[in-house]
């Protein structure tokens, strides 16, 4: 990142998160799946241009019979084996650790001269100037800590009201 800095250019990067202790069941099967909740708030963060969970884009090389997270008992606890779906099954957090990935793209404003084109559309260069971070990803740690744990409070919130009224 320093490197990046001193040649007035700028990184990328990638935020793994690991939510403990999720409760199982939340979430929707269908239209409101706890990952979609997650990558919809994720994804609303500036420069964020993906995000994966469990084994992700690797899953995809992965057969259904190596993908499948076996499910067994601990004593009287029900545990999965391997967690490739990233804590979630159908749309529902399945009480293992959700585990998620936030990728991060390189800064756009960064201070080597770069070609683009005036309002008129005429080929000019722009040399931004002024204090620009080379990374976000060290400022977006705590940002994306406070999200997911947004995301899933409303969760058990919803739960909480669910049972409630019932």
């Amino acid at each position: 990142v320093k490197k990046a800095k001193e040649n007035n250019d700028s990184l990328g990067g990638r935020i793994t998160c690991v939510i403990k202790n999720v409760p199982p069941g939340l979430g929707e099967p269908v239209f409101d799946k706890i990952t979609s909740r997650l990558g919809a708030s994720l994804l609303s963060l500036n420069a964020v241009k993906g995000v994966e969970f469990g084994a992700g884009f690797q899953g995809t090389t992965l057969r259904g019979s190596e993908s499948n997270d076996e499910i067994g008992m601990d004593a009287d606890k029900v545990v999965f084996k391997s967690n490739n779906s990233g804590g979630t099954l159908g749309g529902l957090s399945s009480g293992a650790d959700i585990c998620l990935r936030i990728a991060f793209k390189p800064t756009a404003t960064i201070g080597k001269k770069q070609r683009t084109i005036d309002k008129k559309g005429n080929a000019t260069e722009l040399e931004a100037r002024g204090r620009h971070d080379p990374c976000v990803v060290p400022r977006a740690v705590p940002i994306v800590k406070a999200l997911v744990s947004l995301v899933i409070s409303d969760f058990i919130m919803i739960d909480k009201l669910s049972r409630f009224s019932e």
